[in-house]
């Protein structure tokens, strides 16, 4: 067993553990470990753990609630950054991090570990579309985006993520309401996750798949149960606005 010192952080109500370490550490996470983290009724509970990795630079690795490698999490990444800050003591605004996504540069606007975020996600793929989907989208994870339907129940809801996930290989499923052409509201299945209040590559995915079917414009405030996302597209990227908010330092005894 050990005793690891975590950070709590939550981004819109996506909430995340960090463990920031030094560059070139012996790496201690596992899947088993960071899904007995994540556990809500045994572990400390999260929809992900993050391990920032700093030194030279920064990287981040992210583990889902189930133990899966994820590539990307737009809220995690803003989480980790701010967690960065607290743990050396930088003051930078601007941190340029390393993920499975390539580099991504996030900007921090925080008094006392709260405030906001953005972050530059990179381009967006657009891609072939599958039955009973608006559109498919990779924000440098995969995402698949359906019309909600006030009809549909959440099992409804979830068989359906289920049978598109599938014929994707896995990916992240939102279900969106258009509200009008700046505003859209999403609920997100995440892989390895499930339901979860927020998701920025999620609310990014859908802007981008709305935008090309000429739904929204190019700005869009994204409703999540947990709270508000901006997302601005632009020419080869797109970039992710929203909270962070520090919660609780952890001491928690995995091993």
């Amino acid at each position: 067993m050990a005793l690891r010192s975590l950070q709590k952080w939550q981004g819109a109500g996506n909430d995340f553990l960090v463990d920031v370490v030094e560059q070139g550490s012996t790496p201690w996470w596992n899947p088993q470990r960071a899904r007995a983290a994540c556990d809500r009724h045994i572990g400390v509970g999260a929809d992900g753990l993050l391990v920032a990795s700093v030194g030279s630079s920064i990287s981040m690795s992210l583990f889902n609630a189930d133990g899966t490698v994820a590539e990307m999490s737009g809220n995690g990444i803003r989480c980790l950054a701010a967690a960065v800050r607290r743990a050396t003591g930088r003051s930078d605004r601007e941190m340029r991090v390393q993920t499975l996504a390539g580099e991504r540069l996030v900007t921090l606007d925080l008094r006392d570990d709260c405030g906001t975020g953005s972050v530059d996600m990179g381009p967006v793929t657009l891609g072939r579309t599958v039955e009973g989907a608006l559109g498919v989208a990779h924000v440098g994870n995969p995402h698949v985006v359906v019309v909600d339907n006030p009809d549909w129940d959440d099992v409804n809801r979830e068989e359906l993520a289920a049978k598109l996930a599938q014929q994707l290989g896995g990916a992240n499923v939102e279900f969106v309401e258009i509200i009008d052409e700046a505003h859209v509201a999403i609920r997100v299945i995440e892989r390895g996750v499930g339901w979860t209040l927020a998701c920025g590559t999620g609310s990014v995915a859908t802007a981008a798949v709305c935008h090309q079917r000429g739904l929204t414009g190019s700005e869009v405030t994204v409703d999540n149960p947990g709270g508000s996302l901006r997302v601005t597209l632009g020419e080869g990227s797109a970039r992710l606005e929203g909270p962070v908010k520090f919660v609780a330092n952890v001491e928690w005894l995995g091993g």
